[in-house]
This record gives C-alpha cells, structure tokens and sequence, in this order.
C-alpha cells in the first residue's frame, strides 16, 4: 500500500488546507500510445500548486469516447495543444495538462470529493463534492476544445489535480457542480453522459448567417442581384465575401467582397458560411473542407443535380459542428427556411435508434421515450439479440407508462420500408448515414451522436439529401446547463440514472472494461469505484454468485445508492 501522509506546507504565507490520508502514490490506468493502457500502481499523487485543487475520485463512469481516445490518442482532436483562451505561462504551471504524445488518464465521467487547496483558491474547501463538468470550450484546440480526460488528465486514478483557471469559464462559471451525499455516487457520475445526450436534443441551432463572420461564395451560374440583397437582408450580412468561380459579383451587396480564382489556395475551415451556386459533385466535395467549425453549407442546386454521391465530411457534422442545407432551386433563402430550432424530437416523430442496444443508445431510448413528446414511436435496433433482450426489460414498461410505441428489431433479421422522422445514429460507421438518408422522411432529422473522427467522410446522396429537406445533426459533449438540467432531474427523482448501470468494477478493471465496450459485451454503463481497490470487472447480473451481500439490495436487478454503500463499506473494511 502506498505510505500515507500529512500535508503541510506553507506557501505565500497561507497554509495548504487539507483532508487527511492523502497518500504519496496511487494507482492510476494511464493511455501511454495508441491502443496502449497501463495500470501504474505507483504514480506519484501531485500537491496543489497556488490556484490548484487536489480531488480524490470517488466514482467515475466509463464511456465509449475512452475508447476513441485509446484508438486515436495524441491525434484526438481533444489531446492536441491548446491553442486560444489561456496562456501558454499558465498551462506550463500545470502538471496534469498533458497534450500530444504524453501520457494521459482517461475517464471524464466523474464525482470527486475535494482533498486538498492551494494556498490563493478560494472557492473550493475540502470535504466538497463535485460533479464535473468535462468541456472546456473556452480553450481551443485545433478541431475542438481542451477537455478533462483527454489533454488534461482525467478521473480513472485515485486523485486527480485541478487548475481553478482551467475549470473557470470566461463568464466566472465552474466546471464544478456542487452535489449532496444524498444521491449515489453512480448517480452523480451517470449526469455526464446524460448531459451529452441532452445536449443531443437540445442544442440551439443557427438559423441565420453569422453577421460578423467570413463568407464564401462559389458560383457556377449567373446571379441575379437581388437573390442575394433579399437574402441578406432576410438573414444578415457577413462581415467579408471571398468570391470565386466564373458568376460575376452582383452589386449592392453593401459588403467588402474579395475575389479568388483558386479554392485551393483559400483558407481550409476558415469560413462561417459557404454557399454553392451549382451542381458539380467535385467542386462540393472541395468546398467541405473550406467550412468553419459550427459552419453552414448552404448547397443550391439552381436546377441541377449531382447525379452520384457526394463525398461529405460526415465525421465534421459530430465533432466540428457543421451543418449542412440546400435547395433545388436557385434561392439559398429556401434552404435556411427547414433549419430546426433544436435537435428535439417533434410531435408524431417515428424514430429510428441505431445502436439502441449499447450504454448511450439505450439512454437516447429511454429519453425519447419519457420526454412526453405526443404520438411518436420509437424503434430500437441493434445486431446484438442479447443486448435487445436487455433493453426490453427496461424501455417496454417506461413506453407503456408514457403512451409510446415501442419496437425492438434486428437489422439484419428484420426489414423495416417506412421512411423515418428522426434518425439517431448510435455506431460510427458512414455507411449507416448514408442508410439513414435514403431511409429518411421529407423533413427528417439526422442525429450523428456516434463520434467518428473529424476526417472521416461518407458518400452521401445529397441530391436526395436536398430533396427531401433533411438536416444532420451532431453534438459533442455538453455544456453546464445541460448537466445542471439532467441533474435537477435526479435530485428531484424524474430520472434515475442508476438504470444504465450494467457492471462495477474498481480501478483494476477498468482496462476490461473499457475492451468490454469495445466489444460491445456490455448492454449498459460500467461504473468505476477507485477506492474499490482489486475489484476486477463484475457484471450486475453475475453479483449474487460473487458479491451476494451487494447483490441483495439491488431493486429488481438495478444498481442503487443502497448497493453502492455496502459495496464501499466492505472494500473499505477489507482494506482497513
């Protein structure tokens, strides 16, 4: 066991406030390379330095983007250097900032209870719990943002360390959520994920161009002037213009405008809004990679067609937050008009889960399920007939409760013809986007939740695509209000998170776990206990044979605050 000790150290004339117990070393499952995890039994615990906190983990969920994070590692848009929102003066001072190619801890799904504060932090004190939130999004990195887990270390080891101006957003919010001892650890952890399926649903679309932003346009046909005055005077005016390609530049337009002759030369991912007069499927295919993160494509057709799949940046929609419309016709105007407020589900909506089977898919199912959205049914599919058994057990009483209909089917055993309303894409496979289109209703949603990497593209339809009006979506993460959102539904008892909960383990079964994952072994959430130390990977299902004591306080076979406390208070037993 790794020596205990006392701390303190006085700095700058104020004393380090500490919890006792604090240990030297701990153990820790560290991501070294690519695909390559580590348990280190010995990693050193780091004292906080003058705006630092130092947090014992008391629980932290496990989650499919660990394993993107273990296939892609230092070229994971969220591992790389942080770029804008802080300097580099301040990172340097921060030993758990780890970009690039350095060792990092995964798991971002965390409860931790602070242990010790550095001598000018003022908000925080020891023996406080904390949610925490994962996305720094204030901090740029190339692609992305700074992310707990990712380029700072993350929640899978005893303590983790925390900067307070990493965790404090320009605004003066906390990435710290206060909670009580009331709820279950689990409970708490399972927020996180539950956040970023809300965020899912929820988040806020543009519906007009931005006004102070770059534009670019690309021009096959001649314009008439007043196509783009009525334009932005529906929907705004950009700050500049970049013109290219062989329409002349219609005056009065009341906006500095550019010409350029080359796409090639313009900037990659350096425009807010790109709009295409035309119809070449090579000239689209180029101007992908010239749109902004939270870029809109703004494709209009002026009577053409494709006529073959377009090469799209699918993998941009999740991760950068493109958006992509268009039109038949020669109006972009017409294009902006089917842009959703949200993501949510609307009244009627028939719904197609793919990958329901799986930890999030089955949270996307039960939140579609319990939003009280009028007339929707919702199909569950997955390849896995055992994981479908499991979600049945779960989602066909909630559907019967709230008046929804409910269907589980295999993909390849069951053949569905009906066109869907809202497509939620659960596996990252471009093949299955390019399924959800032709499979869409006019007016569909496309949700891509699954985070297949930026750089991944798919041929797409987008002459269909257009036809029928559709729209993809895709976040990443959450933010504070959706957290805070999910967790007032907890604390109120709306929402019991501990449903997800498929299997326990502590720290030395993390690495299986997360191969459980990839393997998809595993219907639900696994939840890690740090202070459960040697508890290897143990399925809900398998406790009465292994922990029959745990076992006997589970509801009807789910995971609770009453399970949870007599799994620590033997581990703790064990180890005293």
């Amino acid at each position: 066991m790794p020596t205990k000790c006392w701390i303190d150290q006085a700095i700058d004339k104020r004393e380090t406030e500490i919890m006792t117990n604090v240990p030297e070393t701990q153990y820790a499952v560290q991501l070294v390379g690519p695909d390559e995890l580590v348990l280190n039994s010995s990693k050193k615990v780091i004292q906080p330095g003058r705006r630092q906190i130092l947090c014992r983990v008391e629980a932290v969920g496990l989650c499919f983007s660990d394993l993107k994070l273990l296939k892609q590692f230092s070229s994971h848009v969220r591992k790389s250097e942080i770029v804008s929102g802080i300097g580099g003066e301040v990172v340097s001072e921060i030993p758990s900032y780890v970009p690039g190619d350095s060792p990092t801890v995964p798991g971002h799904e965390a409860v931790v209870k602070i242990a010790v504060v550095g001598p000018e932090v003022e908000n925080f004190k020891p023996g406080e719990r904390y949610l925490v939130q994962t996305d720094y999004r204030w901090l740029r990195t190339v692609g992305s943002n700074a992310a707990f887990g990712y380029n700072f270390e993350g929640a899978l080891q005893e303590y983790v360390l925390m900067d307070e101006r990493v965790i404090t957003s320009p605004e003066g919010e906390s990435m710290l959520i206060p909670v009580s001892d009331e709820l279950s650890v689990s409970a708490v952890a399972l927020v996180e994920p539950w956040a970023c399926v809300e965020n899912a649903y929820a988040s806020q679309e543009r519906q007009s161009l931005k006004t102070d932003g770059q534009m670019l346009i690309a021009a096959d046909v001649e314009l008439r002037g007043d196509v783009l005055r009525n334009f932005f005077n529906r929907y705004g005016r950009p700050n500049q213009i970049t013109w290219i390609w062989r329409s002349a530049v219609p005056g009065g337009l009341d906006v500095a405008v550019e010409k350029a002759t080359d796409i090639s030369q313009l900037k990659d991912a350096g425009y807010d809004d790109v709009i295409y007069f035309g119809s070449d499927a090579r000239k689209a295919e180029a101007l992908f990679a010239k749109v902004a993160a939270r870029g809109l494509f703004n494709i209009v057709l002026c009577d053409g067609k494709f006529g073959r799949d377009v090469v799209t940046m699918v993998g941009r929609v999740h991760y950068g937050g493109i958006r992509i419309v268009g039109t038949a016709g020669w109006d972009p105007a017409e294009s902006m008009e089917y842009i959703p407020e949200t993501g949510e589900i609307r009244a009627g909506d028939k719904i197609n889960i793919i990958g329901a089977g799986g930890p999030m898919g089955m949270m996307h199912l039960i939140r579609c399920i319990c939003q009280g959205v009028k007339n929707i049914s919702v199909f569950a599919g997955d390849v896995d007939e055992a994981r479908l058994d499991a979600l049945i057990k779960i989602a066909a009483p909630l559907a019967k409760k709230n008046d929804v209909i409910y269907k589980p089917y295999k993909p390849t055993k069951d053949e569905i013809m009906e066109p869907f309303d809202y497509t939620v894409l659960m596996v990252p496979e471009s093949n299955l986007v390019a399924g959800a289109v032709r499979n869409a209703a006019k007016r569909g949603i496309i949700n891509i939740f699954a985070g297949m990497p930026a750089t991944v593209t798919g041929q797409i339809a987008l002459d269909a695509y257009i036809q029928k009006q559709l729209y993809f979506i895709g976040t990443s993460g959450s933010v504070l209000g959706d957290m805070k959102r999910v967790l007032a539904k907890v604390e109120s008892g709306r929402l019991d998170t501990n449903v997800s909960v498929a299997a326990v383990c502590g720290l030395e079964g993390a690495a299986e776990g997360i191969r459980a994952i990839e393997n998809r072994r595993i219907a639900g959430k696994i939840i890690v206990y740090p202070a459960c130390k040697g508890l290897q990977l143990t399925l809900l299902e398998k406790l009465a044979g292994q922990i029959p004591q745990v076992a006997e306080c589970l509801t009807e076979g789910l995971w609770n605050k009453r399970a949870e406390n007599t799994l620590l208070k033997m581990y703790r037993n064990s180890q005293s």
